[in-house]
């Protein structure tokens, strides 16, 4: 009886000491805070320069700065998005000017190249309403994720520039950034000259 007791004995522990077998923890990844945007609504727009635009009502005009005679800087609060948009106006000098303006609006996209994994653009045409440009979305932790440039070849050229306030993390930033694309392309689809 005193082995069997003992075999028993020994039985339970080796089970107890089994069933015990530590794994190692597994770390959970790191997660970001869910953001709940509303639905896109837009409200016409008429700016204090030669344009006009749908603007999402979620966004307000914070300012018109008149910086010279040829050039204005207005600045749209992308409220809840925590961001700028900066909209850039020159009336262009001559049309001989304006290859040297868009290519000012290229460097300043080539500015973050660097930075970038990769930009892609959107041919922007529509001459029923003499708006032409491109738009620019780059990826990765840069400093602004989307510039356009439009103009109407003659008179009239402004270049777009989307600042948000905080430091560039393109994962966790990436819903936000596709609720502001869809609130941009509307803004650009919708884009008309006052003069």
């Amino acid at each position: 009886m005193k082995i069997n007791k003992s075999l028993l004995f020994l039985g339970v522990v080796l089970f107890v000491l089994m069933g015990c077998s530590e794994t190692a923890p597994i770390p959970k990844p790191s997660t970001y805070l869910k953001t709940e945007f509303p639905d896109h609504t837009y409200r016409p727009y008429i700016s204090p320069g030669a344009y006009q635009f749908d603007l999402a009502d979620l966004y307000q005009p914070k300012s018109f700065d008149l910086a010279k005679q040829n050039y204005s800087v207005q600045e749209i609060d992308l409220g809840p998005l925590n961001g700028t948009l900066f909209l850039y106006y020159l009336k262009i000098p001559s049309k001989d000017s304006l290859p040297e303006i868009i290519n000012f609006a290229n460097d300043k996209v080539d500015e973050h190249k660097i930075m970038a994994d990769k930009i892609d653009f959107e041919q922007i045409i529509a001459p029923q309403k003499r708006v032409f440009g491109t738009f620019f979305e780059l990826k990765g932790n840069v400093a602004t994720n989307f510039q356009f440039y439009l103009t109407d070849s003659v008179q009239h050229f402004v270049r777009g520039e989307v600042l948000l306030n905080c430091r560039p993390n393109y994962d966790s930033l990436r819903p936000t950034l596709q609720y502001l694309k869809t609130d941009l392309q509307q803004l650009i689809k919708n884009f008309k000259w006052r003069q």
